[in-house]
């Protein structure tokens, strides 16, 4: 993990958010229409301030590409009463100082045997696989949002030379942990689940695990490094995780 340091958000790069109804205990904040990393710092700086002093009733928080979503329990709370407050609060960020994001990184294996893609994807972008390995692991992923199964990560930062389009059938099941392509994102599937995503290796750290207190491993706002790894230490990482799920289970 990185050292935290602190940096001051730039009230002036953003728009005020615009409030709306999101069923019968949800307000959602748009801070835009566009997926924007300055647009997703301002949502990360939010949802800092929010869990850091949460307004009475606030049940949970969830950042998306460009909006937060406020779940409140409405015997406590309403719209009415959240939407100065939240106001309020984001006006504050002009001079509030959070702390630069986390950064995790992942081990992954980019082998045919565990990302049946890798080959035609290198193909289509007349790359070499070794070269695919390279451009996938070079950048420092932004988290922009986790969502669609639990603890799947929705990346930004992805070279245009891997832009590859999902596959014209979703595949039935898709492995624990495979690392996929899809347009112009790159993300892991944390459990087993269909999935129509151009896969190009997978990752033997489980991503989601029940048993813990945190059961998600990444978090919205922070970063993600790939790290590429042989076959054997992808089966010796595999067995590692494998043998403390059964210590975490007795």
């Amino acid at each position: 993990m990185t050292q935290k340091k602190r940096a001051t958000v730039a009230k002036g790069l953003y728009p005020a958010p615009i409030f709306r109804i999101a069923g019968d205990r949800g307000l959602l904040m748009e801070f835009g229409d566009a997926v924007d990393p300055d647009i997703n710092h301002r949502i990360r700086a939010m949802a800092m301030a929010i869990d850091g002093k949460p307004p009475r009733g606030i049940v949970e928080v969830i950042p998306t590409y460009c909006a937060i979503i406020v779940v409140y329990d409405p015997c406590h709370t309403d719209p009415a009463t959240l939407t100065p407050i939240l106001s309020a609060m984001d006006k504050a960020l002009e001079t509030m100082e959070i702390p630069e994001p986390e950064t995790t990184v992942l081990p992954v294996c980019y082998h045919p045997a565990l990302g049946p893609d890798l080959e035609d994807l290198a193909k289509r972008h007349n790359l070499t696989v070794d070269e695919v390995i390279r451009i996938h692991t070079e950048p420092l992923y932004p988290i922009y949002m986790i969502g669609f199964t639990p603890g799947f990560p929705y990346l930004g930062g992805l070279s245009e030379k891997l832009y590859t389009p999902r596959l014209d059938s979703p595949r039935k099941k898709v492995p624990a942990g495979s690392v996929g392509i899809a347009n112009n994102q790159t993300g892991i599937y944390p459990i087993e689940s269909p999935g129509g995503w151009q896969l190009i290796g997978r990752c033997p750290i489980k991503l989601f695990n029940p048993q813990k207190k945190n059961p998600i491993l990444l978090k919205a706002g922070n970063l993600l490094k790939f790290k590429a790894i042989d076959l054997d230490e992808y089966e010796t990482i595999k067995k590692r995780e494998a043998d403390d799920a059964d210590l975490q289970n007795h």
